[in-house]
């Protein structure tokens, strides 16, 4: 299986194709197996990297570093290991901030971020990230099984809201981690600063992050866009993966026409 040390930790990734790469960055405490239908489409005219980072999925889970900038970290070194040459970094959810993120502390590095419901600023929102991190200490499994169906646009077949948990509670504890650091969290004073090309698509039903989020960053962005996916909620490469796969090729195409150019 392909494994890779990076800072010490074992991270699970997959690397196929050939070409432009395209890195993957699922959101929080699932993995890379959310992206099977942009891994099946891409693979014939992108290089296609997918990882589970730390604490997810495959990946080990240490104790230390589940932070931001510990992300962060790995994902730089990541992109060195594997010799990317400036990928297109899609990320959704925590994984959108993760990949803005990066462009901000290395933007030689990133040759684009297409950020999927993301990033959120959520203390503004008024999302309780305080307790849910009570709720995850002591309620997981009662809480992960009433909060995740939430992710989901009305009418999304039960069982990817079933898969999504399971997936979550196959995560380690330590990622919760990561509510700390996003109770505190707001990109919005860096965003006009960020050169990297961005692109936010946002699922249109998204009630963890609403697609208002999106458009704010987008006008705090320079050369931002916005691609709403109708009847899609937070996970919107799951729900409707047809149209957020447009949505991606079409930016990663324009990143590379501007770059050219």
């Amino acid at each position: 299986m392909p494994y890779i040390t990076i800072n010490d930790v074992q991270l699970y990734y997959e690397d196929h194709g050939t070409g432009q790469p395209l890195l993957f960055l699922h959101g929080w405490g699932t993995s890379g197996r959310v992206w099977g239908a942009q891994q099946a489409e891409f693979v014939n005219e992108f290089r296609v990297i997918t990882l589970d980072w730390r604490g997810c999925g495959r990946s080990d889970r240490p104790m230390a570093g589940n932070t931001l900038a510990g992300v962060v970290a790995d994902l730089a070194e990541l992109i060195r290991e594997l010799a990317l040459v400036r990928p297109v970094v899609v990320g959704n959810s925590i994984g959108a901030s993760f990949a803005t993120e990066l462009a901000l502390a290395h933007p030689e590095l990133v040759g684009g971020v297409i950020a999927a419901d993301g990033p959120a600023y959520w203390p503004a929102q008024g999302m309780p990230l305080r307790q849910i991190i009570d709720d995850m200490r002591y309620d997981r499994v009662n809480f992960v099984s009433q909060w995740i169906p939430n992710w989901f646009a009305p009418r999304t077949t039960p069982g990817l809201a079933d898969w999504t948990i399971r997936q979550i509670l196959d995560s380690g504890v330590f990622i919760d981690e990561h509510f700390h650091t996003f109770a505190e969290y707001d990109p919005r004073p860096r965003l006009p600063g960020l050169r990297t090309p961005i692109h936010y698509v946002h699922g249109e039903l998204d009630a963890e992050i609403p697609v208002e989020v999106a458009r704010v960053c987008a006008a705090l962005t320079p050369g931002a866009g916005v691609t709403v996916i109708e009847g899609a909620g937070h996970m919107p490469h799951q729900e409707r993966p047809a149209r957020f796969n447009a949505a991606v090729r079409a930016a990663a195409r324009a990143f590379t026409a501007a770059t050219a150019a």
